[in-house]
């Protein structure tokens, strides 16, 4: 089954001034958005946040809209930098299409994000840090 051509949510290192956003997004999208997220919980990682699933919660981020020409490259490339493999109970995070809002009109967009798996939001739940206003500190 062929993946729907959503937009992205992304809210960590792929975050204009994060780490990864030139190495996987520079030249590779053509708009970048600022955006929030809601019913989910910014989590700590190692080095990296986790979107959980959670009712009530809220997540600051962008939407990014992939030329088109790169849009096929660009979506292997995030599965790769997530570690997605469609169906893998071994996943770190999910790639799940939710809607998320922009900040400056309040318009929904759907796009594709990518959530704690369900392990590790399990985890993260019981013993994790929530990052205090959902906002991932970009460097």
């Amino acid at each position: 089954m062929e993946a729907a051509r959503l937009p992205f949510f992304v809210y960590g290192t792929l975050r204009p001034g994060g780490p990864n956003h030139d190495l996987f997004l520079r030249g590779r999208t053509r708009s970048e958005v600022p955006a929030r997220l809601t019913g989910a919980v910014l989590y700590a990682g190692p080095g990296y946040p986790y979107a959980v699933e959670e009712p009530g919660g809220v997540v600051a981020g962008e939407i990014v809209t992939a030329l088109p020409e790169a849009y096929d490259d660009l979506l292997a490339a995030l599965d790769r930098l997530e570690g997605y493999v469609p169906g893998d109970p071994r996943n770190l995070y999910d790639r799940v299409a939710r809607t998320a809002v922009r900040d400056a009109d309040g318009a929904p967009v759907r796009a594709w994000v990518y959530v704690a798996a369900p392990a590790v939001a399990a985890r993260l739940r019981a013993r994790g840090s929530p990052i205090e206003g959902g906002t991932w500190p970009v460097r």
